[in-house]
């Protein structure tokens, strides 16, 4: 431990820990614009210098190790004009005008502004090259807002192992972007929108869907549903002062039927559907393989998050045909409103709009993919991140804090416990094991509450091990069996364990595979800003959501048992193949026919 004394306050902090670290601890905010956790400190924005006693200039505390003895001040006179004046420096380049700007009050360097009293700009720089880049489905990217700050830089190269971002040139001529600074589409990027969730201004969002959505709930032609992913009830309330973590699902459900929906549903229905077929899949890879010796791809990876497809799709095509081939909870959902759902209210196809409300820029993308229309037209119409529900919700003047708790429509609309949990990291593998260990011995999975504590959490890499005991008959092959399983959340973390199992085989069985860090509850649609502890606290929620109900197995759900009596019949049926189930091929990144100048 060492000494140190911050702002005339002595206390300890342990070896290795920065000065911003030691502030924190000692409950002392310093200002800064390129610090992530977890990641090594760049000192890049220069906002959060502070003086340090001894040390000839200003120090930038995210980068400075403590030492013993040190004395820090953090808002002396020279640390609070230097960094008034990098702040200034920064507006003065910004292209960015913050009354229609997509971040407008959550927008950090416009916070910081504030907080210093920055009225007017004393410097009157160069604006910053604009370039407005539109090119993908789910995110849009505006380099004259870019502040340079490099977290997306960070968060693409070594949280998720892509790359598609780096600084290119030097000084003022810096671009933040794609390799010769080209478009987004013309690298690999996955569309995870961690980029977005982590960019302390407007210089890359999320494309919104918002103005097609109100043209279709106003249009009188369509029957407009929506569907509200397990995620989003853990953290919507925060866009309305809620703290990080609390439920909001009646309230949320409430403010959908005042937006004008026809019906509000619940994609938690699609994802018990998708543990029947996932599950059954599973059970049916581990009998070709046990019992008929055929050459079967193990392990099988969970198909859910659409953003793990996608690299998958580009950098590890090999193991495509280990992923399940289920759609995720979302496309299921999309393609039984437009056809069971559609047949129960007398409407065609092409008569319902089908919108998602996400945690996820990625499945903007996943829903325009062309394998996700087998209900005979597009199955998700339109895409809605957590943020741009909230846009919606105050843009129709609704008063959130002040609504009922309302339940959603039927038949879509009723889900398990089990669904909840597909939010975080683990959750779909512990929905899976609920139902499949139940099917295989018609007992109630062992494990504490039905939680699978080693799969809890956000270690990147988790492990659990079940053995098999008292399988029924149809099953007897898997007795003794030692059912191995995998969960990794965020692709870096993917990218190392398909690594290792490239080099030296796999244990497991089943793998889930999670594109953003702690699941979908740190989505790259979700509120910002998103750190480990607001990832914590989403988490319990989504885990209380579950423990609160008292149908927690996907297989319990009687309109999914409805849904296979009136229409699909059995899991991996000849109709569930049609719409629920799709295949993937590698890609590679579309390539300009000329380099952009």
């Amino acid at each position: 431990m060492l000494n140190i004394t911050i702002n005339t306050r002595a206390f300890q902090v342990a070896e290795g820990a920065t000065i911003l670290q030691a502030a924190r601890q000692a409950g002392v905010s310093i200002p800064t614009l390129c610090n992530l956790e977890h990641r090594e400190a760049i000192g890049a924005c220069r906002v959060c210098l502070v003086e340090v006693e001894g040390a000839r200039t200003l120090m930038a505390a995210c980068a400075t190790p403590c030492t013993d003895g040190m004395v820090v001040r953090t808002h002396s006179v020279r640390a609070r004009a230097a960094r008034r004046q990098v702040v200034e420096l920064l507006l003065s380049e910004h292209d960015g005008y913050c009354p229609t700007c997509d971040r407008g009050s959550d927008c950090e360097l416009r916070a910081l502004a504030e907080e210093m009293g920055i009225a007017s700009l004393p410097f009157e720089g160069r604006k910053a090259r604009a370039h407005l880049d539109a090119s993908t489905p789910a995110l849009v990217r505006d380099n004259g807002k870019c502040i340079k700050c490099r977290r997306c830089v960070s968060v693409c190269g070594e949280v998720q192992g892509i790359g598609a971002l780096f600084p290119q040139g030097r000084g003022f001529q810096t671009v933040i972007g794609p390799a010769f600074t080209r478009d987004l589409d013309s690298v690999a990027c996955v569309q995870c929108g961690q980029c977005a969730a982590i960019c302390p201004v407007g210089a890359i969002t999320e494309k919104s869907s918002i103005p097609d959505i109100w043209k279709a709930i106003e249009d009188p032609a369509r029957h407009v549903v929506v569907q509200t992913a397990p995620a989003i009830r853990a953290a919507l309330g925060e866009c309305f002062g809620y703290a990080p973590g609390t439920r909001v699902t009646g309230q949320m459900t409430a403010a959908l039927r005042r937006l004008g929906f026809d019906a509000v549903f619940d994609t938690n229905f699609a994802a018990d559907l998708t543990i029947m077929e996932e599950g059954t899949e599973l059970l049916t890879r581990l009998k070709r393989a046990l019992v008929d010796k055929e050459p079967v791809a193990l392990p099988m990876f969970t198909s859910c998050s659409p953003g793990w497809i996608n690299f998958a799709e580009f950098y590890f095509p090999k193991f495509l045909p280990n992923i399940s081939t289920c759609k995720s909870p979302q496309q299921m959902f999309g393609a039984i409103a437009k056809s069971y759902y559609a047949r129960k209210i007398g409407k065609r196809p092409e008569e319902i709009t089908v919108v998602s409300v996400m945690p996820c820029t990625a499945k903007k993308f996943e829903a325009q993919r062309p394998e996700m229309t087998s209900s005979g037209t597009c199955d998700v119409d339109y895409v809605l991140t957590t943020r741009e529900l909230a846009r919606m919700i105050k843009e129709a003047g609704i008063d959130f804090r002040a609504l009922p708790d309302e339940a959603m429509d039927a038949p879509l609309g009723l889900s398990s416990g089990a669904a909840d949990i597909f939010a975080n990291t683990g959750g779909v593998m512990e929905a899976a094991l609920r139902t499949a260990f139940e099917i295989v011995t018609g007992r109630e999975l062992p494990a504490a509450n039905l939680h699978v504590a080693s799969i809890v959490g956000l270690e990147g890499l988790k492990e659990a091990a079940l053995t098999i005991h008292g399988a029924k008959p149809e099953w007897a092959f898997l007795e003794g069996v030692e059912l191995k399983v995998a969960v990794s959340h965020g692709l870096g973390n993917a990218r190392r364990l398909l690594e290792h199992i490239s080099a030296h085989g796999s244990p497991y069985h089943f793998v889930e595979v999670m594109t953003c860090p702690g699941g979908c509850i740190g989505g790259g649609g979700q509120p910002r800003f998103t750190d480990d502890a607001v990832r914590l606290k989403r988490i319990a929620a989504i885990y209380s959501e579950d423990e609160s109900k008292r149908m927690r197995k996907s297989h319990e759900n009687p309109d999914i048992q409805k849904l296979y009596r009136e229409f699909l019949e059995q899991p991996l049926g000849e109709r569930s193949h049609h719409l629920l189930h799709t295949h993937y091929a590698g890609k590679q990144p579309a390539v300009p026919d000329q380099e952009t100048p």
